[in-house]
């Protein structure tokens, strides 16, 4: 298998591709979890975000339930792409095809205190839609 490798020189992604010895057939709404073959150890304060193809996702509706999904930097372990099919075909995944892709990113490590007051905002308590459109 490559290692995660990227696709142009500028792509902030790097793909993942399929480990597998065997095609994994994803029916429509199923779920399954694909190995990638790949370990990390990432620094202290980073994160592996990993992502959806935005191809899988446009030609053929297959996405991930998790998106994007994070690998802290004290997670040794395979990684897998917790793949589901949004489409109305069947999709099949062979070995080496590329299934994600992470990119790495700086974590900022906040700590929280409990306080009775918030600073005030123009927004305030404005959530969902509070807006308009």
């Amino acid at each position: 298998m490559p290692l995660p490798s990227r696709a142009t020189p500028e792509s902030a992604g790097l793909d993942l591709y399929a480990n597998i010895s065997e095609n994994v057939l994803i029916s429509p709404g199923e779920r399954r979890l694909i190995p990638t073959g790949i370990k990390i150890a990432l620094p202290r304060g980073y994160e592996a975000q990993i992502r959806p193809r935005s191809g899988l996702s446009h030609k053929f509706g297959v996405t991930m339930v998790n998106a994007p999904g994070t690998v802290d930097s004290d997670y040794r372990g395979e990684l897998h792409v917790n793949l589901i099919n949004l489409g109305s075909e069947p999709y099949t995944i062979q070995r080496g095809d590329r299934v994600a892709q992470m990119v790495i990113c700086q974590v900022t490590m906040a700590e929280f205190k409990e306080s009775p007051d918030l600073p005030s905002s123009i927004r305030g308590e404005g959530g969902y839609g509070h807006t308009g459109r």
